[in-house]
């Protein structure tokens, strides 16, 4: 593995028990400022460092997954001729791999139509990996409720935003805790460590804990998912590969502090097929609430959203993925 210093890999790949090499690279930022001075050093650095790893690791194959550290290892490895694979999990590509398309062999992609950026003849598409736990439990619904101490038999809304928490989304509940207690409707509250303790008092404002289970972290999303009549959640790729596996009807609110709005790109992708509901970041905290219940409470909305985003859903990507390179490897 090599990732970017600073950035999350560095931290969760030698926890998984992997070695991983950090390159001294950063994104070009999408505004004036003096760090876009240092890229090109940065880069010109990473270049090197990526030619000294190939040369010592000597790989058969190369992938990139869109990172920093992406485009310098890329970037060699197919000057060296060595084989190469870019995984893109979003609908929209970023400027690295949309950069490196041309140079690569080969093209794993999660959403159909994305001709638009890459050569035809080098897409393959294999959908986004994900944990496999999510698909695999075997609680029913009211067994799934049990577990976060919901009644079994209630209509169950289930609200993620990610570990840190999701600022616009997390006020649409605030707001929306009352009526969903008047419409006797249950909610799975995942809140993200900055916002867990807001929480917890604005459910004792209310009175509706009986129905609640709030926390900053969800440790069995298998049961989470189970549990749900709909799912409130970011659009990053794998959030909306996970929810394609499941089959779960969804609100997407799209974050809008990500590289080129690629959220509502890949939110926008759903809902062309009738698969999602969008709502913007904006909206949400005085909206979401009211959406909420309007679709949780239409049974043929519900119905429509999980046939059509479980026809989108691809869930042996990681197995297909690895077909790919297998072939590769082979030839």
């Amino acid at each position: 593995f090599v990732g970017a210093n600073g950035k999350m890999e560095m931290e969760k790949v030698p926890q998984a028990g992997y070695p991983i090499v950090g390159l001294n690279v950063a994104g070009l930022q999408r505004r004036i400022t003096w760090k876009n001075l240092l890229f090109p050093f940065k880069l010109l650095m990473s270049i090197r460092k990526a030619k000294k790893i190939i040369r010592k690791f000597q790989p058969s194959l190369v992938i990139g997954v869109g990172g920093y550290a992406s485009g310098p290892v890329l970037k060699v490895a197919a000057k060296m001729k060595i084989p190469t694979i870019i995984q893109e999990q979003n609908s929209f590509p970023g400027l690295t791999n949309r950069l490196l398309a041309n140079h690569v062999d080969r093209i794993c992609v999660a959403y159909s139509g994305m001709e638009k950026y890459f050569p035809k003849d080098k897409i393959f598409l294999t959908g986004n990996p994900i944990r496999q736990d999510v698909i695999n439990t075997m609680a029913t619904p009211q067994q799934a409720r049990e577990a976060f101490s919901l009644a079994p038999d209630k209509k169950t809304i289930l609200v993620t935003g990610g570990s840190l928490g999701a600022r616009s989304i997390n006020l649409g509940v605030f707001n929306a805790l009352k009526m969903l207690e008047e419409y006797d409707i249950q909610l799975i509250w995942q809140t993200g460590k900055h916002y867990e303790s807001q929480a917890r008092a604005a459910i004792s404002r209310v009175g509706h804990g009986r129905g609640v289970w709030t926390g900053a972290f969800i440790s069995r999303m298998d049961l989470a998912y189970a549990a749900a009549d709909l799912v409130v959640s970011r659009a990053g790729a794998i959030a909306i590969s996970e929810i394609q596996a499941v089959s779960k009807p969804a609100i997407l609110v799209p974050s809008p502090n990500v590289a080129e709005d690629h959220q509502t790109k890949n939110a926008q992708a759903l809902v062309n097929y009738n698969a999602a509901v969008l709502m913007e970041d904006q909206q949400a905290p005085q909206n979401l609430g009211q959406e909420m219940i309007r679709a949780v409470i239409d049974d043929k909305l519900l119905d429509k959203l999980n046939e059509n985003v479980a026809a989108l859903a691809k869930i042996d990507a990681a197995d297909t993925i690895a077909g790919v390179v297998v072939d590769m490897i082979n030839i």
